[in-house]
């Protein structure tokens, strides 16, 4: 049994998979909201005793850069470490790996009715690349080495925020002024969605209604709030922020397909992208950013672009990671 984890800023979800035939089977899963436990180590040991078995292989993706097996998580207050997990819960080697690793593991072994082409492009055989916003956004590459993808980590989320027309100028001395550094993910992540709408509405150039303003104070997830009340049409001021925010989400798309040279395709995934890029009109916004690279448009505008629809990708792709010869090495080592 290999025991699998995806762990963001919000949630963290387990999964146990069995090899059957050949292929990696989901046997248990749980998701558990990441705040409301002081480690990772007590959600797992929750979920272990929730759903016993013998554990042969783990392998847990988290938000935040690996070093030596341990990783402080960007967007929560917990340090994690392989090998303390290992001794705490009586596990074989866990080893960690930055979450677009896992993901992008994910993204190799998705069926193709998982995938959803956003852009059919011209590929060629090459790197592919991978951007995900969630509560942070996450960043990440699979270099074409030997024949095979290698996923390789990345936290290129927090590369500097660049502007690329007049309110994205506005927008960035808006946030300097709130964060002093600005990053992409301020802007392309579940509370970046949430900087954008405050910035449309500090700065006058959309009136948030008073019935709008009581819903977000009383829900206790406003991102999601504005992303619903957007994709339904319900306050200008809410579309007019998932359009600022698929803009940019496409031009920083347009970046990381660039910076890898992703001639064999980039992957988008994440809940976020799942319900925006559904919509027509938001999705030609987002490829219109993407493709808008001045004299290398015609290079972006080549690559296919392609939506994951499977939110367990990340599970799916710690399972497949643990499963691989190489991680089980590299732990041992």
């Amino acid at each position: 049994m290999i025991l699998a984890g995806d762990i963001g800023g919000t949630n963290a979800r387990l999964a146990l998979f069995e090899g059957v035939g050949g292929e990696l089977v989901m046997r248990a899963h749980g998701s558990y909201r990441a705040h409301e436990f002081q480690s990772l180590e007590e959600i797992v040991r929750l979920f272990l005793a929730a759903n016993p078995g013998k554990i042969e292989a783990a392998c847990l993706g988290v938000a935040g850069p690996v070093m030596k097996n341990r990783v402080i998580a960007t967007n929560l207050a917990w340090q994690v470490d392989g090998a303390a997990l290992r001794r705490a819960l009586n596990l074989p080697p866990v080893a960690l790996l930055n979450d677009l690793v896992a993901y992008a593991y994910g993204a190799l072994a998705m069926p193709p009715s998982q995938l959803v082409t956003l852009q059919a492009g011209a590929p060629v055989v090459g790197n592919r690349a991978l951007i995900a916003a969630g509560t942070g956004l996450g960043v990440g590459g699979l270099l074409w080495h030997g024949g095979k993808l290698l996923p390789v980590p990345t936290e290129g989320g927090h590369a500097d925020f660049a502007a690329i027309d007049d309110i994205g100028i506005e927008l960035y001395r808006y946030l300097r002024g709130k964060f002093g550094h600005v990053s992409f993910e301020r802007v392309l992540s579940g509370p970046g969605l949430q900087n954008v709408y405050e910035f449309l509405r500090d700065t006058h150039r959309a009136e948030e209604p008073a019935e709008l303003a009581q819903a977000l104070s009383s829900t206790a997830d406003v991102p999601a709030a504005i992303s619903r009340f957007g994709i339904s049409e319900q306050y200008a001021i809410c579309e007019q922020a998932l359009e600022l925010f698929c803009r940019y989400y496409g031009a920083c798309a347009g970046n990381v397909a660039l910076n890898f040279i992703a001639t064999a395709g980039l992957y988008v995934g994440g809940g976020i992208a799942i319900r925006t890029l559904a919509k027509p009109k938001l999705q030609a916004v987002f490829l219109e950013a993407f493709t808008s690279k001045g004299r290398l448009s015609p290079v972006v505008r080549a690559i296919p672009v392609m939506l994951i629809e499977n939110e367990d990708a990340g599970l799916i792709g710690a399972a497949h990671a643990a499963a691989a010869t190489q991680i089980t090495k590299q732990i041992r080592n």
